[in-house]
């Protein structure tokens, strides 16, 4: 609990601006910060990459030289019936290739003829390989090359997790700047309707002005007071959505303090902290998009499994040589005429397995291809419809700025003629009313341009760097 309390300390003073003597700024950028740190998706994310290594790594295990040793002994009734060791140093290569060293030394009674060696054993020297099914494509080398498109691939999809993680909480940021901006509004607009409630009842108390007004001028109170209320339980709520996303090293969540209030004027800082600054439409390349990436590595390891299928249909052919010496420290003795060698072949007769797993190898390389294609079209009219829709919002801001100031201009005249006697309180809230309402329409417009923005973020799947 005490590293609670100094987290929440931190969280709330760290590079934070103060605006009042209570009050703290949670900035945008530093808030996406310890989201991208500390959040458990993102650190999910990270552990792609883990596993894209360690398959590459699992991968490459089947090219590992190998000792084996075999060792069998048989005594019964003081009679030796066998005493065989066999062991045997192989290095696999890559294109269906294996050298191979080997001793071996048997002895006892009851030995197979065709197991009888020196006494001092028996070394040989040789290789192995497919001329047929495995000779340029094999498992082990199949299993290698789809583990690095693997782990090229869990890197684009890292990228697009923490891409949808900073866009689900910076969606939460604008929902709760927004909230509490409306909040602000509403605060404002109460404490101008009771500094003209306290107005009004002293004029009505000296009699300049009818008593009733200051029924009207209560109600007035009334409402901004339940709208301010309302605001508050949503800010509350929003506020509790933002708390979602934060969190600390250890695992422990974070609960915002109602002292931290959001950053207000973060349009500039947007661009910035999600890196879509000064990224026109016409400097997109869609093939470094990570979902159009992902796609094509896993395209590239269909491949390599359908070229793997169609050399399963060749007939399997393995050949072997090995050198014979009983001295192995001399290298002429290593002679031609002293060898052990064979060949086997295998190939089933209709290759109705073989041909099913090529046919299916080939239909999954074809889905990954329609997929891929699908996916190109999306991502492109998703970007055009995202540009199209910031251009739209800018000119929106344009017109519910001037609205929002026509509005203030026409309360403002209202209550001066009011002060000459020329207007009503009716008037004045009916103006008042009018410019909360275009103000709360600002603010929904606002934060509509705010998520387009994150909008272009998700679908330019970017992984900012700087946060």
């Amino acid at each position: 609990m005490y590293k609670y309390g100094i987290f929440l300390f931190f969280i709330s003073c760290l590079a934070l601006q103060g605006q009042e003597e209570d009050q703290m700024v949670l900035r945008f950028n530093e808030y996406l910060g310890y989201v991208k740190k500390y959040h458990p998706i993102a650190k999910q994310a990270d552990l792609q990459l883990g596993i894209g290594q360690a398959n590459l790594m699992k991968a490459r295990g089947g090219f590992d030289p190998k000792i084996e040793v075999d060792y069998d002994q048989k005594k019964f009734k003081g009679t030796e019936y066998y005493d065989r060791l066999n062991a045997t140093f192989k290095i696999p290569t890559w294109y269906g290739i294996e050298l191979k060293g080997n001793f071996e030394q048997n002895d006892g009674e009851f030995l197979n003829p065709m197991e009888t060696l020196p006494s001092e054993g028996l070394y040989s020297a040789g290789i192995s390989m497919s001329v047929g099914q495995g000779l340029w494509i094999n498992d082990r080398m199949a299993t290698l090359k789809k583990a690095k498109y693997f782990r090229n691939r869990s890197k684009a999809d890292r990228d697009l997790l923490v891409n949808q993680i900073l866009y689900e909480a910076s969606l939460a940021y604008f929902d709760w700047l927004k909230a509490y901006k409306e909040a602000l509004i509403f605060r404002n607009f109460l404490d101008n309707a009771n500094t003209r409630f306290e107005g009004i009842k002293s004029s009505a108390n000296a009699g300049d002005i009818a008593a009733i007004d200051t029924v009207e001028a209560k109600i007035a109170m009334q409402s901004r007071a339940l709208g301010l209320e309302q605001a508050n339980v949503g800010l509350m709520k929003q506020t509790l959505v933002l708390s979602n996303f934060l969190w600390i090293n250890e695992g422990i969540p974070i609960e915002l303090q109602p002292n931290v209030i959001p950053e207000t004027e973060i349009e500039a800082e947007i661009d910035i902290t999600l890196e879509i600054l000064g990224k026109p439409l016409d400097s997109f390349t869609i093939e470094n998009h990570p979902k159009l990436k992902s796609l094509g590595y896993k395209i590239d390891g269909l491949r390599v499994e359908k070229r793997l299928m169609a050399n399963r249909l060749l007939p399997k052919i393995d050949m072997e040589y090995n050198f014979l010496t009983e001295t192995p420290e001399f290298i002429n003795s290593f002679e031609t005429e002293q060898y052990k060698g064979g060949i086997s072949f295998r190939l089933p007769l209709f290759l109705r397995k073989e041909r099913g797993d090529l046919q299916l190898a080939k239909f999954k390389l074809q889905e990954a291809q329609y997929e891929l294609d699908n996916a190109q079209i999306e991502v492109k009219n998703k970007i055009l419809s995202v540009y199209r829709e910031l251009e739209s919002f800018e000119s929106q801001n344009l017109l519910i700025n001037e609205i929002v100031q026509n509005y203030s201009t026409l309360l403002t005249a209202e209550e001066r003629k009011f002060s000459f006697g020329e207007s009503s309180l009716f008037l004045i809230n009916s103006r008042e009313s009018k410019l909360i309402d275009a103000e709360l329409k600002r603010i929904e417009v606002r934060n509509k341009y705010y998520m387009a923005k994150a909008n272009l973020f998700k679908s330019l799947s970017v992984n900012p760097q700087n946060l």
